[in-house]
């Protein structure tokens, strides 16, 4: 199973502040289409939720690779570790 990945109150400000960006963002995306905004207006905001959310999957990723190799684990549970890795990043990244 997926181990809860414990985060520093620094990376916890820094991901919940991603997420807000990304609310704020959906909700201009949400008025956009309310008023008729033009399809290469929407379609330019839709892709910078697309790239703030993948910024965000991102520092998620980091934050648990440096769980994972910087721990002290022992070497089958580093694997095991690996091989749960490479699952999400096969997972999310199609």
């Amino acid at each position: 199973g997926v181990v809860a990945m414990p985060h520093s109150p620094h990376e916890k400000k820094q991901l919940l502040a991603r997420v807000r960006r990304l609310q704020g963002q959906l909700g201009a995306i949400e008025t956009s289409i309310a008023e008729g905004v033009p399809c290469a207006d929407l379609l330019q905001q839709v892709a910078a939720v697309r790239g703030a959310a993948t910024g965000l999957m991102r520092q998620i990723f980091e934050a648990r690779i440096r769980e994972t190799l910087g721990g002290t684990l022992r070497a089958a549970e580093r694997a095991a570790h690996a091989d749960e890795l490479l699952a999400l990043v096969r997972a999310y990244l199609k």
